[in-house]
Formats: structure tokens, C-alpha cells, sequence
């Protein structure tokens, strides 16, 4: 795409929260009803969800671009709606830190701004090598993720959560490949982390306190009260915060070394 993209609907938040950082939100011509709490966005008209977008306000709103997060085979059904009603539609993969870069530069060029997507990249990396080297003689401690309680769902090994948990100078205690993965109680017992993360956002609103639930004040976490709530957004959504959350995460893994 030669000509910058001039009017662009991208169905899911860090992809805006991106084009913001790249100085393009002026081309966001409309955004998914989840996004009214991003700086900038309230005021552009809404065009669904992001796994049930309307596919008719979308083509009112006359979108040169349209973007969508790869992986819901639910938003993807939709896409390909999308793309038989003639819009333009492109479907990117973020999960891990190389990935969201590859994304930042991409849409760099659909926006004409590839040298802010590469300052940007740059300066995420240096920040990422900084946190690598900072953490690299330390022993890392071993993080639970919680996603969602009740029904215990984890983050495994798929996410943008393995990649903060990384940089931070911790170990996931969940080894499984995918992005989400169902956890009992007895293999969290088992696995018994140094440190256990709860996540509060639309998937987990209103997490029980860990002391209160059965069984969970045996966990060495516990014990030790090594518990971190964090913002879902903040956490799981990779974008231009996911440096600052590995930062925050290494800060509290590692409080020797805290500054």
C-alpha cells in the first residue's frame, strides 16, 4: 500500500493504542465499543465489538483499512464477511514482543511513518536488552499467571504474558504452548510458584482474594505474600505499555534490585 492509509478501523485495542503511539490517530476513522477508554478514541462512532463487529456501521464509516488480531476463529468468520462485502482487511498475529514490532513497522508503512515506527522499535528494544542484562545472573523465580478464578484459566507459554514474565526475570511455572490454558487446583499445588500474578479486567472482574479461597494459603505465593494484581489492559494486551508492564514485573520479582 503506496498511499498512506487515511481511514482506518482497527477491531481490536493495541492496535490502536500503536497508531496512537506512531502520531497516526488522526487516521482512526471509528473504534470497537471496548476502546472508549483509550485516550483519543471516545469520540469516534462505534462499530460493535471486537469479536462481533457490525459490518454494516463498518462500511458506512467507508474504511480504507480495517485490522484484525489473528487467533478467534469467531472474529475471523467475520473478517472474511468483511473482506466479501470488498473492504480491505488485514489480520496480524502479536503474540510476543518480536511479533508486536513486526506489527509497529507494518503499520508504519500503511501509515507512512516507517522512520516513528523504527525510533519506537528501537528505543522498546534498548529497553528490553537493559532488562535482559539486568536479570541475567539472577535466578529466576518461578510466576503464575491467573487469566480468570473461578474456573482456574492460566496464561501459558502463546501470549504476550510469557514475554513480559521473561524480560522480567521470571520463569512461567505453566509450561503449555497455547495463549490460555485451563488449570485445577492440584496442578497449581504442584507447581507451587515464588510469585502469583492475578490479573482484574473484563475476564477477571472481581478476582477473590487469594487468602480466601481453598487450599490457595498453602501456596509459598501466599505465604510469602509475593501477590501482584495488575490491570488486565496493562498485562495481556500487547502494545506500546507491554515494555513498562515487564519493567513494573521485574521491579517486584526482583526487589534486591530495585533502584
Amino acid at each position: 500500500m503506496h498511499v498512506p492509509a487515511r481511514r482506518i478501523i482497527a477491531l481490536y485495542g493495541a492496535f490502536n493504542e500503536l497508531l496512537l503511539a506512531l502520531g497516526a490517530g488522526d487516521s482512526l476513522a471509528a473504534r470497537t465499543v471496548a476502546d472508549a477508554n483509550i485516550p483519543g478514541l471516545a469520540h469516534l462512532p462505534t462499530i460493535g465489538t471486537h469479536m462481533r463487529p457490525n459490518a454494516e456501521l463498518i462500511v458506512q464509516q467507508s474504511p480504507d483499512l480495517v485490522i484484525q488480531l489473528a487467533g478467534r476463529n469467531e472474529a475471523l468468520l467475520q473478517t472474511e464477511a468483511l473482506r466479501a462485502l470488498g473492504l480491505n482487511v488485514l489480520i496480524f498475529e502479536m503474540n510476543s514482543f518480536e511479533q508486536m514490532f513486526g506489527v509497529l513497522e507494518r503499520l508504519g508503512q500503511i501509515t507512512g511513518r516507517e522512520a516513528e515506527a523504527a525510533t519506537l522499535i528501537n528505543v522498546w528494544q534498548k529497553r528490553l536488552a537493559s532488562l535482559e542484562a539486568r536479570y541475567a545472573g539472577q535466578k529466576p523465580p518461578g510466576v503464575f499467571y491467573e487469566v480468570r478464578y473461578p474456573n482456574l484459566l492460566a496464561a501459558g507459554r502463546g501470549g504476550i504474558v510469557e514475554d513480559i514474565i521473561t524480560h522480567a526475570g521470571g520463569r512461567n511455572v505453566v509450561t503449555d504452548d497455547k495463549k490460555l490454558v485451563r488449570f485445577n487446583e492440584e496442578a497449581l499445588l504442584a507447581a507451587d510458584p515464588d510469585a502469583y500474578i492475578v490479573q482484574r479486567g473484563p475476564m477477571n472482574p472481581d478476582p477473590q482474594p487469594l487468602e480466601q479461597r481453598l487450599h490457595y494459603k498453602n501456596l509459598r505465593a501466599v505465604r510469602d505474600g509475593r501477590v501482584l494484581a495488575v490491570d488486565e489492559d496493562f498485562f495481556a494486551r500487547p502494545g506500546p505499555r507491554s515494555v513498562d508492564a515487564a519493567e513494573a514485573l521485574g521491579q517486584f520479582l526482583h526487589p534486591q534490585l530495585a533502584r
